[in-house]
């Protein structure tokens, strides 16, 4: 079976855990080492972190980081792993439509399956219109069609992290207005980020009849409400390397007072166990 064959099945299969009755957990990873441990510990797909990567290469989150450095890790990552791989692109790293058309076919190529994208405008920081944003899906899903790819698309939305003035109700009535739009447009899943009220997700998912992403934050409700609500994806962004991040920073804090040297004589992460990941 040659690369094309096994990135259309990854395709296929991702697409299909999204129609599961089993609810798609997803911990974030920034590099190849994270996919072989999810992928020891059975995990069925793997999403990187825009903010994650961003952070473990020295940058602000945002495409900050250069665009040929990601393709490249995405790249690494996708052939350490047998597993379907979405990548967080933001809002595409594309100031015009034949850029993102471009950096869409430069993105398909690196083995991926599955986008985020965003419909903020990183030179605005505003809302892309409805319009245009659309305009944006419909090249997206035109490349990966003409590559033979059937790229998921995660669209995101920011409605509920701009317009602090505006109430839960506006903002989610503009998410479902956005929502039916992206739909149309060709998006496979919505992925209304920061979005934790369980009304508005309710109503969200009865409105759009599209799998619906979740970012696990606090104040969303748990794993059993949102499977029962209907929510087919929760993904951690960068709460994954939080959690990584925390465990490091506590140990160093005890080793400067020459304490928590058991910590490290009796943790169960052997050198033996990195090097079977990476075999």
């Amino acid at each position: 079976m040659n690369s094309h064959q096994t990135q259309v099945l990854k395709a296929d299969q991702f697409r299909r855990l999204h129609q599961s009755d089993k609810l798609l957990i997803l911990p974030n990873i920034w590099d190849s080492l994270g996919a072989r441990l999810l992928e020891s510990l059975q995990y069925p797909a793997l999403a990187t972190a825009s903010a994650s990567i961003a952070y473990t290469h020295g940058f602000q989150d945002g495409e900050n980081l250069p665009l040929s450095e990601l393709l490249s890790l995405l790249t690494t990552i996708a052939q350490s792993s047998s597993l379907p791989i979405t990548a967080d692109i933001e809002s595409g790293y594309a100031a015009s439509n034949h850029q993102l058309e471009e950096n869409i076919k430069a993105f398909i190529a690196t083995g991926i399956v599955g986008i985020n994208i965003e419909d903020t405008d990183k030179s605005t920081h505003q809302l892309y219109p409805i319009t245009h944003q659309c305009e944006r899906i419909q090249i997206i899903r035109k490349a990966s069609d003409e590559l033979g790819i059937p790229l998921f698309i995660n669209a995101r939305t920011d409605v509920f992290i701009h317009g602090d003035n505006k109430s839960v109700e506006t903002k989610l009535n503009e998410a479902i207005n956005r929502g039916l739009a992206y739909k149309q447009a060709g998006a496979d899943g919505i992925f209304p980020i920061a979005l934790r009220q369980q009304a508005a997700i309710e109503t969200l998912v009865k409105e759009l009849q599209l799998p619906i992403n979740l970012l696990a934050i606090p104040g969303i409700p748990d794993f059993d409400a949102l499977k029962k609500i209907g929510v087919a994806r929760v993904s951690l962004g960068p709460g994954f390397l939080k959690i990584a991040i925390q465990a490091m920073k506590k140990l160093a804090e005890s080793l400067k007072n020459e304490e928590g040297l058991n910590a490290i004589i009796e943790n169960e992460i052997t050198s033996d166990y990195l090097k079977n990941l990476v075999h």
